[in-house]
């Protein structure tokens, strides 16, 4: 009690002396607080430049162009020590792959292919495409991609060769039959440098198929993920019919303005896969049913609760639907790319009710080549283009494997190309609210769930998602970095490393030289 009276006391003869401490006080805890606003706000700022922020609204003439890079850009040339690929004399042997699956699947199944054979120190045959279990195209390797380009933009990193070549041995003419292997999905890199490498030693060539997803994507080595996205973004450019074909596309869209790019991928295996059979008529769940047993493996999937947690291919409507509360109007000009839709014109009707100007490659380039392959490579091809030269994209199932998966990442590294990723979880229940005839707000809870989309900016990946989506920051670099690590490296990367390459093909030349000489003088 005295210590309170005390108190009382001392406060009533401090008067003005008080009220100035108290001001005091005051003034340094608004400082404080000021001053962790500003940091909180400098916070927000840096993780936005990192792609973890999150905008406070949603700004259409901002998403017609590129995302904030955050002073990043692409970058796949080596950093460190490079050595060029081992003379024909000092190769382990040789390494032929097929590639099996879609276009999405094939690309990085090449990319691994290429990875295989440099840490193999093999030589790499021409990767074959697999003709029958996905597209029935037998087109191949020759038919879709630029061969030279893909040879040449590698010489730094494998030696490639269009077949397995005939040896000559005691007079006669035999060839190299390589030895089959079926590798492990996923397989670490040292599958890779113990079984492969031995049978590749033991019979001086291996096969592997099927070879997709066979190299585990999460590698601690940057150079060899640099390498991915040499192969990936540059060695892999399709044929120049290809290209132009799809840049007469992108030009007639873009004669009229900007447009948009969507994968809908509403179509039989996806819907089959995913289960997501309830909102068909019986006739249509009949034939979902039987693609499912004789494609997939058997497992119970219970419609309402896949739909709950956002395992549903979105619908045409639905993606109608998130377009429009995010304020694009019905004059927005969109390329479909997809194969055929499932169920017919009733699911896409509502969706063309909303934006009728919408397009495929068949409607904008009438072409007999098109029509003859529109489900073919030749198709997604070009599909592939236009959806990475488009000024925003859209993918309605980036699910693994999928065409959309490694646009993506193309798109991020052609520039952080503005995309916009549905989180189908977080929208689901909305969707389902509004079926129950709870449309109040609906808008507005798009808009919220649509506002944390990342938009194709820098970010960090995290698992589920793959290094073929994002590749940053292996594949990107910074001009003035506060990690020595993401130095760009030195302009003439490319003629330091084909100086190299010169070098040691002079000195397997002066080797090859002395070895006939020596062999030639052993005849006499």
């Amino acid at each position: 009690m005295r210590r309170l009276g005390h108190h009382r006391q001392h406060a009533k003869l401090g008067g003005a002396g008080g009220v100035k401490g108290m001001v005091g006080r005051l003034s340094i805890a608004v400082a404080v607080l000021m001053i962790c606003t500003i940091s909180l706000m400098l916070s927000s700022t840096n993780r936005e430049n990192s792609g973890s922020g999150y905008r406070s609204e949603i700004k259409l003439d901002e998403l017609w162009s590129s995302a904030d890079s955050g002073g990043w850009k692409p970058s796949s040339a080596p950093r460190s020590d490079w050595p060029p690929p081992p003379a024909p004399s000092e190769s382990s042997g040789y390494l032929r792959v097929r590639c099996n699956g879609g276009l999405n699947q094939q690309r990085s199944a090449i990319c691994n292919a290429v990875l295989a054979a440099r840490i193999m120190n093999a030589t790499l045959v021409l990767p074959e495409l697999d003709a029958n279990s996905f597209w029935h195209d037998e087109s191949g390797f020759y038919g879709i991609y630029d061969v030279e380009n893909f040879i040449n933009t590698l010489r730094f990193d494998v030696r490639i060769v269009e077949r397995i070549p005939e040896i000559r041995k005691n007079g006669k003419t035999k060839k190299i039959k390589a030895f089959q292997i079926r590798p492990p999905r996923d397989a670490p890199i040292s599958w890779y440098t113990t079984v492969a490498l031995e049978k590749m030693k033991e019979h001086g060539a291996i096969y592997l198929t099927p070879f997709s997803h066979r190299l585990a994507e999460e590698i601690d080595n940057a150079e060899y993920q640099r390498l991915r996205c040499r192969v990936n973004y540059h060695a892999l450019r399709f044929k120049p019919h290809i290209m132009k074909l799809s840049q007469s596309i992108v030009d007639k869209l873009r004669s009229q303005g900007h447009f948009m790019s969507i994968h809908l991928r509403f179509e039989m295996d996806m819907l089959a896969f995913a289960g997501c059979l309830d909102i068909f008529n019986s006739a249509e769940k009949n034939i979902l049913k039987k693609y499912r047993k004789e494609n997939f493996a058997p497992k119970v999937l219970n419609y309402d609760e896949r739909r709950a947690i956002g395992k549903c291919p979105l619908t045409p409507e639905e993606v109608g639907l998130i377009l429009s509360a995010m304020g694009f109007d019905n004059s927005t000009k969109i390329y479909l790319a997809a194969g055929e839709l499932f169920g017919g014109d009733r699911f896409m009707k509502p969706f063309r009710t909303l934006f009728p100007q919408l397009e495929n490659h068949s409607s904008v380039e009438h072409t007999d080549e098109l029509v003859e392959n529109t489900r073919g490579l030749l198709g997604s091809a070009v599909d592939y283009m236009v959806c990475l030269l488009s000024d925003i994209f859209m993918p309605t199932y980036d699910g693994p494997s999928n065409f959309a998966n490694n646009l993506l990442g193309h798109r991020l590294y052609y520039g952080f190309r503005t995309t916009i990723r549905p989180d189908r979880k977080a929208l689901a229940p909305i969707f389902i609210d509004r079926e129950n005839g709870r449309t109040a707000g609906f808008d507005e809870a798009v808009r919220k769930v649509m506002l944390k989309t990342k938009f194709g900016g820098p970010h960090k990946r995290v698992s589920p998602e793959s290094f073929y989506t994002n590749s940053w920051p292996e594949c990107f670099c910074q001009t003035s970095p506060q990690n020595p690590a993401d130095k760009c490296p030195p302009d003439d990367v490319l003629q330091i490393l084909s100086s190299r390459l010169k070098s040691e093909e002079t000195d397997d030349l002066r080797s090859l030289t002395s070895l006939n000489l020596s062999i030639s003088e052993a005849e006499r």
